[in-house]
């Protein structure tokens, strides 16, 4: 698994795990977290608000669609944002919560 589809995974991982029946929980705070700080920095690629207003569309839909989005979404994290250790440390974080709720099995290969 690149580091660009662990955000994803991680970012879809986050959002199914919202829409369980317990929201609020630390897959969901964690998720929150994750997916802010990508926001955010998507939000502020190349200071050209036209390009970060569509890496943070394109984020809110994956995020509704993982399906139809996710080609979309790695092309924007792989073109727009610097997947730093922030970003991958939050990911990570969001998969091993998801795991040991028993919901997700993850195969991460490096990591």
């Amino acid at each position: 698994m690149t580091e660009v589809e662990l955000v994803a995974t991680a970012l879809a991982t986050g959002a199914a795990a919202g829409l369980t029946d317990t929201p609020q929980g630390v897959v969901h705070d964690l998720h929150t977290a994750l997916r802010e700080t990508v926001r955010r920095r998507l939000s502020d690629a190349g200071g050209d608000t036209v390009r970060g207003g569509y890496g943070v569309r394109v984020l809110y839909a994956y995020e509704t669609d993982p399906d139809v989005w996710r080609t979309r979404l790695l092309q924007v994290l792989t073109s727009e944002l610097n997947l730093d250790e922030e970003i991958l440390g939050a990911a990570r974080a969001v998969l091993r919560a998801e795991r040991r709720t028993g919901h997700v099995v993850v195969d991460a290969v490096g990591s």
